[in-house]
């Protein structure tokens, strides 16, 4: 069982930032200021403890990156780009592909365990999460719909998160390589963007990849928002120096 590292940024009595932690995934911050980052960064290679990366909004995540490898050596690389969408005013197509939305079962099991292995390849995530318990946890939760085809056939899927303080996030939204540009995704997104609404969610969001301008410009036309932007660094050991002292803060070579 992993757990959860997390801490606030406290000044004059008033918490100003968190951070946390699930190990072996990145760090996650909310916003800090150059300062702030650099004292953070100074902080945690102080505790020798093991950081392969950091995830936040763009300016947060470039300090950090840039401070941790003032203070250990470390290597940073742009893993990804990419931006916070709020749904506005819900807009579906005027036509949907030919089919319907429906919430996946025990009876597709298999084919969850499959597409959610293929998304995490396709986006470069580390295979940390098992995806046979991945799709066990939002089976029995209800949190993944499928699109399918008159005949029944999975076309796409969108996940969600369960409901923290009013908000819901979309995610994942994945549809196989050959049955993309059909409009099954954006069809699957809808469906679980109306089913968190009427369960309540003051706040719909999802992230989309800044590589991917289909994706981006799918879901504003759906009504989803810009909010800002985030960056995504993984740190690796200085290549011209031994590492030997400072391994232990590096991320996986």
């Amino acid at each position: 069982m992993r757990t959860r590292h997390s801490s606030n940024w406290v000044r004059e009595g008033e918490v100003r930032a968190t951070f946390f932690r699930t190990p072996p995934h990145r760090l996650n911050l909310t916003p800090l200021s150059p300062e702030e980052a650099d004292t953070l960064a100074a902080h945690l290679a102080s505790l020798g403890r093991p950081l392969p990366g950091v995830s936040a909004d763009h300016d947060t995540a470039t300090a950090v990156a840039e401070a941790w490898q003032r203070h250990t050596g470390a290597t940073p690389t742009l893993h990804e780009r990419k931006r916070l969408y709020r749904l506005g005013t819900l807009t579906p197509p005027e036509a949907l592909p030919e089919g319907r939305g429906r919430v996946a079962g025990e009876q597709d099991r298999e084919q969850l365990t499959l597409w959610r292995r293929k998304f995490a390849a396709v986006i470069g995530e580390h295979a940390s999460t098992d995806a046979d318990s991945w799709a066990d946890t939002r089976i029995a939760s209800g949190r993944v719909t499928f699109w399918e085809t008159p005949d029944g056939t999975p076309v796409s899927m969108a996940g969600v998160t369960p409901m923290v303080a009013g908000q819901i996030r979309v995610a994942p939204v994945y549809t196989p390589a050959h049955l993309r540009g059909r409009g099954y995704a954006g069809a699957a997104t809808i469906e679980v963007s109306r089913a968190a609404l009427a369960a309540g969610a003051a706040h719909v969001l999802l992230f989309a990849d800044l590589a991917t301008p289909t994706s981006n410009g799918l879901y504003q036309r759906l009504g989803y928002r810009p909010v800002t932007d985030f960056a995504v660094y993984d740190f690796e050991c200085a290549q011209m120096r031994p590492c030997s002292a400072k391994q232990v803060l590096c991320g996986p070579r």
